[in-house]
């Protein structure tokens, strides 16, 4: 079965986990509760690892961003993640490029947070 873009863009969407940015380390990183970062990390940073992935390109359009797949790749928690299949082969495909994708943010992103 062949994977489509829609495919991708949905196992984007069931990733799990929060993503915040450490001051001091001057990185993202990855947890599972907000409980869990920290007093290093700011609470306006914090946001879902299904909003992190995507980048804002306009007020309807947003990226699927590789490099923020891979960031959340490289914590090596791929199950607690939800990164599946679809997402690794779009990881690999650099030859093809970013998806774009006309949607809204399921959760508001907070002030401050990356994009």
């Amino acid at each position: 079965m062949s994977i489509t873009s829609a495919d991708i863009c949905h196992a984007a969407d069931q990733l799990n986990g929060l993503v915040g940015f450490h001051r001091k380390r001057g990185t993202f990183i990855v947890r599972f509760s907000e409980d869990a970062f920290g007093l290093d990390v700011s609470q306006d940073s914090l946001q879902p690892c299904s909003e992190f992935v995507w980048r804002a390109v306009d007020n309807d359009r947003q990226v699927l961003c590789r490099q923020r797949l891979g960031l959340l790749l490289e914590q090596h928690v791929d199950d607690r993640l939800n990164i599946g299949e679809p997402l690794r082969l779009y990881l690999k495909r650099v030859d093809l490029p970013e998806i774009v994708a006309e949607r809204t943010p399921v959760i508001p992103a907070r002030p401050g947070a990356a994009r």
